[in-house]
């Protein structure tokens, strides 16, 4: 039986931050992943991270702007620890290996992002995820840390109500192994993939929701989904919010430079479900280009273009044909971010005694009803530290779980189920994943209503019987990819359902969540967040306040 005082789940970079720290502290420490490290999503974040690095921008400035882009549904104790630890965390990363953008006096090179009264975004060119990443893992690699690699979490183990471990499949094999573990971080990011299309990568299933969901730990705000505005429409390809803070337009179908009808002050910086409603209006209303927008940087030099969006360029040359130094690039609003997730304290700790949770997996809430640009990467180090310190300190205080193994019979049942049935009469994962993404993007986008929410809330539980019989082609053990498909979409589809019944719970529009039937932001009623516990008989939705300690609600304008 494999065993750790620590044990992650899931190899980006909240995940290897939470690790790195956990076992500076001297425990046994190891990482699990479906993927290699450096295949972690972390690597598609393009434009930067947030921080006030300069003297006359105080941490409080960055803290307000956050919380306003939030509509006033983040925590603000836990807006002031992201925002007081941005600048060391910046420090901490140079010195570690992360080679930003320079300016002409050799300072770290800020650039604007949306939502934000000044430039605070710092970035390596348009890969800056990518070379985070990169550099983190190198540490985790100098450190000996152990890791699962290809590895993937079929379910938790919860004993003597906590948490004190995982099952899992060893790829390669094919087999099931219990690891115990004294303390889980899920680190498993985002649910991307529940729509179809998206920004995400394939990987992106909300593995680590659906789980902490069935051992009873609450999700918090599931219905804050949010749309970038800038996506790619062939493939969903993200094209980084940095185009616009370096200056890029959005513009209609007659020319116009839209956003001035929608955020007069900000422009296309205003925050990302402003412009992302503004978008899908022009676009519903027929100011469209085959139901696009245009992303349009022709006016920039060449050089800021090659220098500090070459990415971007390569995706609208490789995807749509298009040299974005030439002509403009059809985009439209496409799901990106889950600002909901696995409830935590400012410490990483869930509802759940011994499991915690960071980065886009978790809930804490920093990011309210709608993430800025640029703070998903800060609240990955930010709170993948404090989980893992967290979780080190209450690890240390209990001995070492006794778990039978026959624990891992009700999931090797499971899969074996899968295998068995016969795979032309069964239900297919690829068929179920499609339907249930495809109802989550009409029904549960943009805009949404109480007949829409409703008719995906019947789908999604019609999906879920269908589910009971899902089937695969490969019977074989050995990197069954079939398999790994079926499990996910099991959970996905949990996930599916914990948003749709968030999203008919508030009856109000606030940040992301805009009801058409109640177009209006509601704080008497509604200035509270959202929990959505697993029951027998379904979801069952509970609420929690909003903490505020010095920002009081205010109408939000840009």
């Amino acid at each position: 039986m494999l065993e750790h005082d620590v044990l992650v789940v899931g190899a980006g970079l909240a995940g290897m931050q939470a690790a790195l720290h956990a076992a500076k502290q001297g425990v046994s420490v190891a990482i699990l992943t479906k993927v290699h490290p450096v295949r972690s999503h972390s690597n598609a974040a393009q434009g930067g991270i947030n921080a006030a690095m300069e003297e006359d921008d105080p941490w409080e400035d960055h803290a307000y702007d956050t919380v306003k882009g939030s509509d006033y549904l983040g925590d603000q104790d836990a807006i002031e620890v992201l925002c007081s630890e941005a600048p060391e965390t910046i420090i901490e990363l140079e010195h570690m290996g992360v080679i930003f953008n320079r300016g002409s006096r050799g300072q770290i090179d800020l650039r604007a992002f949306g939502g934000q009264a000044r430039k605070r975004t710092c970035y390596v060119a348009d890969i800056t995820g990518q070379v985070m990443l990169h550099v983190i893992y190198e540490q985790l690699m100098k450190a000996g840390t152990q890791v699962y690699e290809e590895w993937f979490v079929t379910s938790l183990v919860r004993q003597n109500d906590a948490v004190c471990g995982v099952i899992a499949m060893d790829l390669r094999s094919g087999e099931l192994h219990l690891i115990k573990a004294k303390a889980v971080i899920l680190c498993t990011g985002g649910s991307g993939r529940v729509y179809e299309p998206s920004s995400n990568a394939l990987i992106c299933t909300g593995d680590g929701y659906a789980q902490a969901y069935r051992v009873g730990a609450p999700l918090m705000d599931m219905e804050m989904v949010q749309y970038h505005p800038t996506t790619l429409p062939g493939n969903g390809a993200l094209m980084t919010e940095g185009a616009r803070g370096e200056g890029a337009y959005l513009i209609n179908a007659n020319g116009e430079r839209f956003m001035e009808r929608y955020a007069p002050n900000m422009m296309e910086l205003a925050s990302r479900d402003v412009v992302s409603r503004a978008e899908q209006t022009e676009i519903n209303e027929g100011r469209d280009i085959n139901g696009c927008v245009l992303l349009d940087v022709r006016h920039l030099d060449r050089n800021t273009i090659m220098q500090k969006l070459s990415q971007i360029r390569e995706l609208g040359l490789e995807y749509e044909g298009i040299d974005i130094i030439e002509e403009p690039c059809p985009v439209r609003p496409g799901m990106h971010y889950m600002m909901g997730g696995i409830k935590t304290d400012i410490e990483g700790a869930t509802f759940v005694k011994g499991l915690y949770s960071a980065g886009e997996a978790a809930c804490v809430s920093v990011h309210g009803g709608n993430r800025l640009g640029a703070n998903s990467l800060l609240d990955t180090l930010v709170y993948g530290k404090r989980a893992g310190t967290s979780a080190v300190l209450y690890a240390d205080g209990i001995s070492s779980p006794d778990i039978p193994d026959s624990r891992l019979q009700e999931d090797r049942e499971h899969i074996n189920g899968i295998l068995s049935r016969n795979s032309e009469q069964g239900e297919r994962a690829a068929a179920l994943r499609l339907a249930m993404g495809q109802t989550m993007h009409q029904h549960v986008g943009v805009f949404r209503e109480q007949s829409g929410l409703e008719k995906a809330q019947d789908t999604i539980a019609t999906l879920k019987e269908r589910y009971r019989n899902v089937s695969v082609d490969d019977k074989g053990k050995v990197f069954n990819t079939d398999v790994l498909f079926a499990l996910e979409v099991g959970l996905m589809l949990d996930v599916a359902e914990a948003i749709v019944a968030s999203a008919l719970f508030r009856t109000e529009s606030r940040g992301a969540h805009y009801r058409t039937d109640f177009p209006e932001r509601n704080d008497d009623d509604w200035l509270k967040h959202t929990l959505v516990f697993s029951d027998e008989s379904g979801p069952r939705l509970e609420t929690l306040p909003v903490t505020i300690t010095q920002w009081q609600p205010a109408r939000r304008t840009y």
